[in-house]
């Protein structure tokens, strides 16, 4: 079984006009679902409020107690991240969706979708990046919580670099967290380097690999398959969640990665194959994506391959030239990197 969460509140999760973040993308969604007569394959479910203890388990209270104040008029969290009026309870409706999700892979379901969800910036007492509570790790503590879970995979392909996630669980061994991003030299946050891989106990679980702009849809996929598939299966997760940004889009116009619409197809295929073949439980967070019509686009896809489609949009490459000699160079100095840790042969 699969499901999605939604609430129409969800699309209030608006920075205003002049921001780049899409205020009605969940909304586009649902719409898009419908209109590809794919609505019919999820059952919807609607997510409550993710609690103070549910925020807690992840964030600090002085940084709770924080957004809560922004939230009764108004301000800013950060230079790039306005708060608008209200903006708590958006922000927590967002990680209770991704809760919602978690739980429901602990109840038959193998495939759920938050449309509002990925925001990986946020971390435990600070945030930019458009993001205010950390969802992914709010939906990883209550499983660890409430269901006993012991080992997570993260697989964050949004184009910026997770520094919130990387930071909640840098020295943390019971999550990998893998991320392919766009060079942290060339794009926000400015993090995301390759040498960093965790620390203490945790040292191997932080996994970086970040790509040169222009990297082209070629490459990426070879950089994925060389990486996650062996990861996974030596890992063996209890769940994986998937961060599935696509600012990694050729048209996107806050980075330049320069995928086409077939990558989001194929890289969906392959996460949920990987998923049916270790855990069975594939939590899908619609991330990053700003321009208003091609990520609904991508997003399709995304779907298309979770749900192994035969068809799926398709359209020519404008950027034949990819970057696959310095991305091969790239992927063989990760693997060096973690070779103590991780066997790719």
């Amino acid at each position: 079984m699969k499901a999605i969460a939604y609430h129409p509140d969800y699309n209030k999760y608006d920075l205003g006009t002049d921001h780049p973040l899409i205020g009605n993308k969940p909304q586009k969604v649902i719409d898009m679902l419908k209109s590809r007569h794919l609505i019919n394959e999820f059952d919807v479910i609607t997510p409550s409020i993710a609690t103070d203890e549910d925020i807690l388990r992840v964030h600090s209270e002085k940084y709770l107690n924080q957004i809560k104040r922004l939230s009764e008029n108004g301000g800013m969290l950060s230079f790039d991240t306005p708060a608008p009026k209200g903006i708590y309870q958006c922000a927590a409706l967002a990680a209770g969706g991704t809760i919602a999700c978690c739980a429901k892979l602990l109840d038959s379901y193998t495939v759920t979708v938050n449309p509002l969800a990925g925001f990986h910036h946020a971390s435990k007492s600070h945030s930019s990046g458009f993001c205010f509570f950390n969802d992914i790790a709010i939906g990883i503590e209550y499983l660890r919580a409430h269901h006993h879970l012991k080992k997570f995979l993260i697989i964050d392909l949004d184009v910026h670099h997770g520094n919130g996630t990387q930071d909640i669980y840098f020295r943390d061994p019971s999550v990998v967290n893998l991320s392919i991003h766009q060079d942290g030299r060339t794009l926000y946050p400015g993090t995301g380097a390759m040498e960093k891989i965790g620390d203490d106990d945790g040292t191997g679980y932080t996994i970086n690999l970040p790509l040169p702009p222009g990297t082209g849809s070629n490459a990426y996929l070879y950089a994925f398959d060389e990486l996650v598939p062996k990861i996974t299966t030596a890992f063996q997760p209890d769940i994986i969640l998937y961060q599935s940004g696509v600012d990694t889009h050729h048209s996107d116009p806050l980075a330049d990665i320069m995928l086409t619409y077939e990558v989001y197809y194929h890289i969906a295929t392959k996460i949920k194959q990987l998923s049916e073949s270790t855990c069975n439980k594939l939590a899908v967070l619609l991330g990053g994506g700003y321009n208003n019509s091609t990520c609904i686009t991508a997003y399709e896809n995304i779907f298309n391959g979770l749900l192994h489609k035969s068809t799926y949009v398709t359209e020519p490459d404008p950027f034949k030239n990819d970057n696959i000699d310095v991305v091969k160079k790239d992927v063989n100095q990760l693997k060096e990197i973690l070779q103590s840790y991780w066997s790719f042969t």
